[in-house]
């Protein structure tokens, strides 16, 4: 062979081989208890989070009932036991993304970690799994606030990690995902016109069927609703009290506290959080303005 059609040859697979994404590189898993999956120019890493966000499983409250079943189901996987992934679905504001991250909190030091994946790196996660596989820890792979379009990338690379996959799921991973939508993707009247009727029964279009499907494949779905007026005013109080400020005049800072609600439009934990904040801060530097 022409010895310059080898040299342009090898030339051009040097440069093809500098344009195609190395294998992911293994982080530090000492240097946090969380990650974050980042991907930039077509190449993916993991980024340790060097101050993850710490939620006391205690703080989460009018929720007992979800945060008992996420934390046994996360139990059960620290401890090498079977355990389900998780949906958490629901209103706004209420909790979702706070549990997750209690969780972690209360079992980092039993092993477990956590992997941040946005939705547009969920293409990503065949790669994510062959880091992780055969590690010591335990890993919730955390996606917030899912949903789906139609024609979205990452509904299937989510749906085969899930379950489906040729290859088998790491055991040492579960995903935790929350969701305003309970099926994780729009579904429309239309879909249900097309249902066909076989005499008594009834089979439903195979859109609407595809569209449940994913949200089956989580074992354990918690859903969370807007709280009623005590709920939250006693979480109001609650963080009042966690942030110092005074627990005396209670009917004016209940009244204080509804009105906040009412100009948000939600009675939730995070507006009762967000009241708390304002409200303590109020108190402080108005006593500062007295001393003066």
């Amino acid at each position: 062979m022409d010895a310059p059609l080898i040299k342009r040859a090898e030339a051009l697979i040097t440069r093809l081989e500098a344009l195609l994404a190395p294998p992911p590189v293994a982080p530090d898993w000492k240097a946090s208890i969380a990650f974050r999956w980042r991907n930039q120019g077509g190449r993916g890493h993991l980024q340790p989070v060097p101050h993850p966000h710490r939620v006391r499983l205690k703080d989460l409250r009018g929720v007992d009932e979800q945060k008992q079943t996420i934390e046994r189901n996360t139990r059960q996987f620290v401890a090498g036991q079977s355990a389900n992934n998780v949906l958490l679905t629901g209103a706004r504001g209420t909790g979702k993304s706070s549990l997750v991250k209690a969780v972690l909190n209360q079992f980092s030091s039993k092993g477990l970690r956590l992997i941040e994946v946005e939705k547009r790196d969920l293409g990503d996660l065949p790669d994510i799994v062959d880091l992780i596989y055969g590690r010591p820890e335990r890993f919730i792979l955390f996606c917030d606030d899912l949903s789906f379009g139609a024609e979205e990338p990452g509904y299937q690379a989510l749906k085969a990690i899930l379950d489906g996959s040729i290859a088998s799921n790491a055991d040492n991973l579960l995903v935790y995902a929350t969701s305003n939508r309970r099926h994780l993707m729009p579904e429309y009247m239309a879909e249900n016109l097309a249902a066909k009727h076989v005499g008594y029964e009834v089979h439903p279009d195979e859109a609407v069927e595809e569209k449940v499907s994913l949200s089956e494949r989580f074992g354990v779905w918690l859903s969370f609703y807007p709280f009623d007026q005590d709920a939250y005013l006693d979480i109001a109080d609650y963080w009042v009290e966690q942030l110092g400020g005074a627990m005396h005049d209670l009917d004016t800072r209940h009244r204080a506290a509804l009105q906040w609600a009412l100009a948000r439009g939600s009675r939730s934990g995070r507006v009762a959080w967000q009241f708390a904040r304002d409200w303590v801060g109020r108190q402080a530097t108005g006593k500062r303005g007295k001393r003066v």
